[in-house]
């Protein structure tokens, strides 16, 4: 298989989400107007609420038997290191490039999770219907399933993982809103103490619009006499689990700790990921809901129905995004380096080591299919759901969607590289 053969079989899933995300920004653009950002914050919670947690049961419930989550074990394991891996390398990147406070959920999560859905059932199938792949027959049927086991659980990562560190870089944002706004109005106070003559400058309505259009959704950079103050402060959050001083006892810590993971647990996708898997491991559910002969068959179709909106609603916000994104971003341009040399340099690097690791020690089965999605597990791009999330929290909407916009432009040629230098890793000597 040539490498522009491979090369057109790589760019095609990121040419499609280009596509698509153009025509969300058309329609969000003010000469077309039909995605206004209260069109995109409903449409955005559907998809939370209904076309995702749809999407993942009627993907686990339909791919995945008893059988093959025994098999295929360390599939949820090499995403669990995909997902440390990234983080880790994720958390540097902040610490040592300093972004604004409302970025940095965004940086470690999009170093973390990536795409293991969408684009795994693209490139997949195409690399199989390709002439002299090294995978065998029967690969197309071998490599769906082994992608939509990807997805579903990438899925169940993503929107507990993933879902909790956007979420509490939201919420450390606006504490740190609130803690401005307190000092801004203490120092007006003492202001208007010492100050006896007032000035009163007026404001045109639709001159302060525009002003709050401007301004960032959450947070703009500290200055830089408290930056250092609450830098570790708004960090630290992201990667533990809530509020806690040194007072609390541990029975209150371990309380607010399970709270914290039984709330996430219990997120729309997470439930539908749960069902779907205890639908296709159990022979008597899977009977009724998946077949041709199966009686609650109509139910699994229209789950599938559903969960097929998914991906165009989400790309479509993403896009209405970037129109915003592109003009106002506070995102330096190394920052958005340090995301593209995480996904595509070095994490792809920590992947062949853990798959040939694994492989020596006989954790994987001997199909070089398997072990091509594994390593391609860690060259993906960034999550979609992570454009949801951060719509969903409103932090960093329009920093993810020229996050986006980079990562899977670079994508085209970086999976096309990485995906010669697996095959030729994984071929038959």
């Amino acid at each position: 298989m040539g490498f522009v053969s491979l090369l057109a079989v790589a760019s095609t899933p990121v040419v499609e989400v280009l596509l698509l995300a153009l025509l969300g920004a058309y329609l969000a653009s003010p000469r077309c107007g039909l995605l206004a950002p209260s069109a995109r914050a409903d449409i955005n919670r559907v998809v939370y609420a209904v076309f995702t947690p749809a999407l993942l049961l009627a993907s686990l419930a339909s791919t995945v038997t008893l059988q093959d989550a025994l098999s295929w074990w360390f599939m949820p394991v090499n995403i669990g290191i995909v997902f440390f891996a990234g983080g880790v390398l994720g958390w540097l990147a902040v610490l040592i490039l300093r972004p604004p406070p409302h970025l940095r959920g965004l940086v470690v999560a999009s170093c973390s999770a990536a795409n293991f859905g969408n684009l795994l059932l693209i490139v997949i199938p195409a690399v199989c219907r390709e002439d002299g792949n090294p995978f065998g027959g029967d690969c197309t049927g071998r490599g769906l399933s082994y992608a939509s086991f990807s997805m579903a659980l990438g899925g169940l990562y993503i929107w507990t993982h993933t879902n909790s560190v956007m979420k509490r870089s939201s919420e450390v944002c606006r504490r740190m809103v609130a803690d401005q706004e307190a000092e801004a109005a203490e120092a007006h106070d003492h202001s208007k103490d010492s100050v006896s003559v007032t000035v009163t400058v007026s404001v045109r309505p639709e001159e302060k619009g525009k002003q709050e259009e401007d301004e960032p959704s959450c947070l703009s950079p500290l200055p830089s006499s408290s930056s250092n103050q609450h830098h570790t402060a708004a960090l630290a959050p992201l990667l533990s689990s809530g509020k806690m001083t040194s007072s609390d006892s541990l029975w209150a810590k371990l309380k607010q700790g399970a709270h914290q993971i039984a709330k996430e647990l219990m997120a729309p996708p997470t439930v539908g990921a749960v069902l779907g898997f205890t639908v296709g491991t159990v022979p008597w559910l899977r009977s009724a809901f998946i077949g041709d002969s199966a009686p609650l068959r109509v139910v699994q179709d229209s789950l599938k129905l559903l969960g097929d909106g998914t991906i165009p609603c989400v790309i479509l916000i993403l896009g209405g995004n970037l129109t915003k994104g592109l003009r106002k971003t506070t995102m330096s341009r190394w920052v958005i380096a340090a995301i593209v040399c995480v996904r595509y340099m070095i994490l792809p690097v920590v992947g062949i080591v853990v798959v040939r690791t694994a492989r020596e020690l006989g954790f994987l089965p001997p199909d070089p299919l398997y072990q091509y999605v594994l390593m391609l597990q860690f060259a993906l791009p960034p999550a979609m759901s992570i454009s949801t999330m951060a719509q969903l929290y409103d932090v960093a909407q329009e920093e993810c969607s020229v996050v986006f916009l980079w990562t899977y432009l670079v994508a085209a040629l970086a999976l096309t590289a990485w995906s010669t230098v697996f095959m030729s890793i994984l071929a038959p000597a």
